[in-house]
Parts: structure tokens; sequence; C-alpha cells
């Protein structure tokens, strides 16, 4: 799908979440969905599954046949480089960035030598009062684990072939 083509599908689908006066938490919780999940799929960053179309199409009648359809392709997946430059979204890179080496430390740690999935990975934003009072972000990044491996050519499934 073109950029401008996605942007305009995006566009659509924004408004009928706006129109429905439903947050993406609300959303969520209607349909059993992650939040940030939800806001994938109207994003295009994810792709709808058949069986979860009649559940979200629930939550919003409003969903037009062609966006259902639309939401069903296999999405392109991409970003606008330029939005590094919008501050929430450079404090969640700048936390990233400065917490990494210690996250990735505790996850080799606990886990061995590996990495946290962004495939089978669940991600949430939640909202709660800290013990001052204050409103905090709580982000839940919940991604499956993928030890490295060693690469021998006897698993290599190209050289079996012979």
């Amino acid at each position: 799908m073109e950029e401008s083509s996605k942007a305009s599908v995006v566009g659509r689908l924004l408004a009928v979440k706006r129109d429905s006066g439903k947050t993406f938490s609300q959303i969520s919780a209607e349909t059993g969905l992650t939040n940030v999940y939800v806001a994938q799929l109207l994003r295009r960053q994810a792709q709808l599954q058949a069986d979860t179309a009649l559940i979200l199409r629930a939550a919003l009648p409003e969903l037009s046949e062609d966006l259902i359809a639309e939401m069903m392709k296999p999405p392109m997946r991409s970003y606008d480089p330029h939005i590094i430059q919008e501050p929430a979204i450079y404090r969640l890179n700048e936390a990233v960035m400065h917490f990494g080496e210690s996250i990735k430390e505790i996850i080799n740690e606990e886990f061995g030598d590996g990495i946290m999935s962004a495939i089978d990975f669940y991600c949430s934003v939640d909202k709660v009062k800290g013990v001052d009072g204050k409103d905090r972000v709580v982000l839940t990044f919940d991604g499956k684990y993928l030890p490295h491996t060693e690469h021998k050519c006897e698993h290599m499934m190209s050289r079996l072939r012979k």
C-alpha cells in the first residue's frame, strides 16, 4: 500500500475511533486486546485477524467493510523517522537508551544470552497513582525470550539438503 493510501486509511480508522467517543483502553476492555494492540490495529501496524474482526466491529460498529478488509491485509510496519522529535516518543526512546544496558544485563543474567522478541510481544499502557498521589505511566513490555544459538553447520537446513 502506498504511504498516502495508508495515511488515508489510518485517518479514516482514527476518525471512527474518535467518533465513537471511546478510548483505546475502553476498546481494549470490550475486545480483550491490549490497548496498545488496538492502537496498532487502528494505525495499520498490526493485521486484524478474522475472529477478532467481529469483536472489534462490535466495539466500533462504524467500521465499514472496506476498512475491515483493509485491516485484514498484512500491514506495512513502518514509522516516520521524524517521529523521534515528538517529545513523548523522544523521552521513551531516551528511557530505553538510558536503561538499555542494564536491562540487557539482567536479561542475560536471568535467561542467558538472548533477546526479547518484538514479534511474540505484548505491550500495554496503564495509569496508576504513585505513592505521592501523582499520576504515573506504567509501560509493560511482555516479550518471548529468544536465546541466541550456536551456529553449527550440521543444524543448517540448507546444508542438510545435499
